[in-house]
């Protein structure tokens, strides 16, 4: 059975600097394209960021050079170190996997397993 955690989420103050973790069991990160997305209460889920089997890393413009995705291959994990952190960054924070060749940014439709999400609340 797949199960992804995501953890590391919490109330920061702006410009604080959290790092997420995705840990994973029942597969392996180095076979599969992990995407970060994040979802606020009326609003859609939106793709993050992503990182391929093969390294390639993508980021929604909103986070770019503020937010760094990467994978350790000992550990299994995945993490999303978040940077300059503002208000509208609080979100529940999602990460998910896909054995699929994706590119870009993550869509929802393209990831098959999803951990249950870590809530980070950006306070002003």
């Amino acid at each position: 059975e797949v199960q992804l955690q995501a953890s590391g989420g919490g109330l920061v103050q702006a410009g604080g600097s959290p790092r997420l973790s995705c840990a994973a069991s029942g597969l392996s990160f180095d076979d599969y394209a992990i995407g970060w997305f994040r979802q606020v209460p009326g609003k859609h889920r939106e793709g993050v960021s992503s990182i391929s089997s093969n390294g390639r890393t993508d980021y929604r413009d909103s986070v770019k050079g503020r937010f760094t995705i990467s994978r350790d291959k000992v550990e299994n994990a995945v993490y999303l170190q978040m940077n300059s952190l503002k208000p509208e960054d609080t979100a529940v924070y999602y990460c998910a996997a896909t054995y699929h060749a994706v590119a870009g940014l993550p869509l929802e439709f393209e990831y098959d397993y999803w951990g249950q999400g870590t809530l980070v609340t950006v306070s002003s």
